[in-house]
Parts: structure tokens; sequence; C-alpha cells
């Protein structure tokens, strides 16, 4: 193939540079690519190892996250989140005598997502008998639970994580110095 027809494309076709050379810099004056490889003169990107600023840095400027106000504070950190479940939805999706929980309603799709557990409320009539286990139950769910002789058995969810650390430690610590210290004396 000659290289006219390689670099004038026919009837619509791209041109292909299949011959294109790597870009060799550092290689002198006479190399095309400059004394300074290309880098010009000076500056942040003219030296070497000179990585590139982070995303989220502005030149300079104040970055967006300070310039904008912050107000109040969000619960999310420590918030558990549970899934809704009306006991009218249990009447329908589940058959009499059947033992509800979290992985039985997953199944049949009433708890979508994660969650830290399962409430149960009173919305709509229940007719079967259910064994219903979850974190919470409503009054209402309760009672209607109950009156169709089924089962409401509450199931304790996570235990808080302790936010003192640090401090119940060193009341540990101190704790067994204490009681190593009233051996001594004895």
């Amino acid at each position: 193939m000659d290289l006219y027809a390689l670099y004038h494309p026919k009837e619509g076709q791209e041109a292909v540079h299949r011959r294109k050379r790597k870009k060799r810099v550092g290689r002198g004056v006479g190399s095309g690519m400059g004394k300074t490889s290309t880098r010009g003169s000076k500056g942040q990107w003219a030296s070497a190892g000179a990585g590139h600023p982070r995303f989220d840095f502005e030149g300079g400027q104040m970055p967006l996250f300070r310039r904008m106000p912050k107000r109040g504070f969000s619960h999310a950190t420590w918030a558990k989140s549970f899934l809704a479940v009306n006991v009218g939805d249990l009447d329908r999706r589940f058959n009499d005598g059947d033992t509800v929980d979290q992985a039985s309603l997953k199944k049949v799709g009433l708890a979508k997502g994660p969650a830290d557990g399962v409430r149960i409320l009173g919305q709509g009539e229940l007719t079967k008998k259910l064994t219903v286990v979850a974190c919470h139950f409503s009054a209402s769910a309760k009672a209607k639970i109950e009156a169709k002789g089924g089962t409401c058995q509450v199931v304790e969810g996570p235990k808080p994580v302790p936010r003192n650390k640090m401090g119940s430690a060193k009341k540990k610590l101190l704790a067994e110095k204490q009681a190593q210290a009233a051996k001594k004396k004895k």
C-alpha cells in the first residue's frame, strides 16, 4: 500500500496513522522537540517529578468546600434505618401459620434494600395466624396479630457502639491497678 492511499481516505473511510512515530523527548534541539523537550521554560510543569495537583485543587483560589456555608449536623453517623411493613401486606403475601422475619420479607419482596431491622405497622386487616419476628411493633399491629392467635417476637437490635473507648479502658486499667495494690498491702 502506498503512502498516498494511507493518508488520503477513500469513500468515507477515516485515515489510519499506522506509521506515526512515538514522541521522543529529551533528545536535544535537533530532534524537533526543542531544547526544553516540549515543556516550555520554567514553571510547575517544567521539572521532572512535578505531579498533577489533587482533583479539587483550584489553583490557590478558596476551594468550593471551604466557600460553602456549613450549618447544623446530621444523624447519619448513628441513625438506624428500619423497613416499615403493614399487617395488610403480611396478610396478602403469607399463608396461615407462617413465620415472618426479615429474611422471609426479603424473599416475598416486602423488605427491599439494606436496613437495621423491620418495624411492623398496623395499617390493613389481618385474617391469618402468623408468627412475626421484628424489631418493633406498633400497638395496633400487635393487637391485630394477637387477635388472630399469632405471636409477636421482638428482636433486639444491634448494640450501640461505645462512644468513649479510651475512657472506659482507662477506668478498667485504674481498677486493675487498685486491685493489685490492695493485694500487695495484704
